[in-house]
C-alpha cells in the first residue's frame, strides 16, 4: 500500500495512493491542480547515513566505517515531491544523492534488528542535497530545502534487494542495488535507535550509491527505487 500526504482545497489529508488518486475517509482526490502531493511525513528529524555503499567509499577514497556514519538534517530541510529545488546563492557546488529512507511509525528506542519492521511504517526516497564547498556537514547538508522527500510511503516493500537509478536531465547518473549497502536498513535503524528516541514520522535514510554529482539550475532530478516509486524535482536559480 502507498500512503500519500496531499494538500487539497480543504487542507492536508493522508490517504491511500493508487494510480494518481488518493482515497482518504471515503473521499477520492485526483492528483493535479486541486490536490498536490506533499512530503509523505512531517519528521522531527532526518537521520542520514553516509559511506554506506562500498563503491561510494572507493570513489570518495574514504575508509570503510566500522559502524554507521550518521548526521542529522532538520525538519526545514524537507522539500515536497515536485517542488523546485532552489540552488542556494552561497554555494557553487550543489550535489544530488538518491537514497532509500524509512519512515518511523511510532515513538521507539533501543530497537532490536529483528524488531525494526515493527516500528517502520514504510519506505520512501530522499534526495540528500549537499553543498560541497561549505565547511562541515551541518553547513553542507542541513539547510532549507536540502531534503526532497517522497513521493509517498510504500508499506509493502522489502528494502533488502531493490534496484535504484538516478537520472539528471534524462542522463543516467546512479545505478545500484540495496544489497550493496555496507549496513542494512535494519542494522542502521537499530544502531541509531540506541542513541535517539525516534518520533512518529521521523526519517532514517541509508546513504547514497556511487556517483552523487553536481546539479545546475534547469536540471530535472529523478530518483527511482524499485517497488517504491520516483521522486522528481527540478533545480532552479534562487530568486
Amino acid at each position: 500500500m502507498r500512503l500519500a500526504r496531499i494538500r487539497t482545497a480543504d487542507g492536508v489529508v493522508t490517504g491511500e495512493y493508487d494510480d494518481g488518486v488518493v482515497t482518504a475517509d471515503g473521499e477520492q482526490y485526483e492528483i493535479g491542480d486541486d490536490a498536490a502531493l506533499l512530503a509523505p511525513c512531517e519528521p522531527s528529524a532526518l537521520y542520514c547515513v553516509g559511506r554506506n555503499y562500498a563503491a561510494t567509499v572507493d570513489q570518495m577514497d574514504y575508509d570503510i566505517p566500522d559502524q554507521p556514519d550518521w548526521f542529522i538534517k532538520p525538519p526545514v530541510s524537507v522539500l515536497d515531491p515536485g517542488a523546485d529545488i532552489e540552488y542556494p546563492g552561497w554555494t557553487d557546488e550543489l550535489t544530488y544523492a538518491g537514497e532509500l529512507a524509512a519512515v518511523i511509525d511510532r515513538e521507539c528506542s533501543d530497537v532490536a534488528e529483528s524488531e525494526v519492521s515493527d516500528v517502520v511504517r514504510g519506505y520512501t526516497i530522499l534526495n540528500d542535497l549537499d553543498a560541497l564547498d561549505q565547511p562541515g556537514r551541518t553547513a553542507r547538508k542541513a539547510f532549507d530545502g536540502s531534503g526532497p522527500l517522497g513521493p509517498w510511503i510504500e508499506t509493502d516493500v522489502d528494502p533488502a534487494d531493490l534496484d535504484m537509478t538516478t537520472h539528471v536531465g534524462g542522463e543516467l547518473r546512479q545505478e545500484a542495488n540495496t544489497q550493496q549497502m555496507l549496513f542494512s536498513p535494519a542494522e542502521v535503524v537499530s544502531f541509531l535507535s540506541e542513541r535517539y528516541t525516534f518520533q512518529p514520522g521521523d526519517v532514517v535514510s541509508f546513504g547514497s550509491p556511487a556517483n552523487p554529482g553536481l546539479v545546475e539550475p534547469g536540471d530535472d532530478v529523478e530518483i527511482w527505487y524499485e517497488g517504491v516509486g520516483t521522486l522528481e524535482n527540478t533545480v532552479v536559480a534562487q530568486e
